[in-house]
């Protein structure tokens, strides 16, 4: 009879250790990974949407260089966290600094930009 008792309490002990309110929030960390790939194709995908704080990696998987700074062309003022990816050899990856003013940042490749690069152009959203 003492056993029926500690199976229940046990049940009752499991149900509230999960899910109750000292548990970690289910949304993603502002380290979480946001991955923009540049092929010969071109950017993808071209626009992403993350967390303030966030960094995104940028992999080169084309055959050419590209270097990847922030909007306007040739200044790269606008988003200076991205300038940290800078020159990608084939193969190489990079992240961006923090990206921690919400806001929308564009971005380009340096040495092909739009318009005869458009496509190796895109956005980061901040949100």
């Amino acid at each position: 009879m003492g056993m029926r008792r500690l199976l229940p309490a046990a049940a009752i002990i499991v149900l509230t250790g999960c899910g109750g309110s000292g548990s970690s929030p289910a949304s993603p960390s502002p380290g979480g990974e946001t991955t923009i790939t540049i092929t010969s194709s071109g950017v993808s995908p071209s626009q992403v949407n993350i967390s303030q704080g966030t960094r995104v990696l940028f992999v080169n998987n084309d055959t050419k260089s590209h270097n990847v700074a922030s909007d306007p062309h040739p200044e790269h003022t606008d988003c200076p966290p991205i300038n940290n990816v800078g020159l990608l050899q084939p193969g190489q990856s990079r992240e961006t600094g923090n990206m921690t003013t919400v806001r929308t940042c564009g971005f380009h490749d340096h040495d092909d930009p739009p318009p005869g690069g458009v496509k190796f152009s895109g956005r980061i959203v901040i949100q």
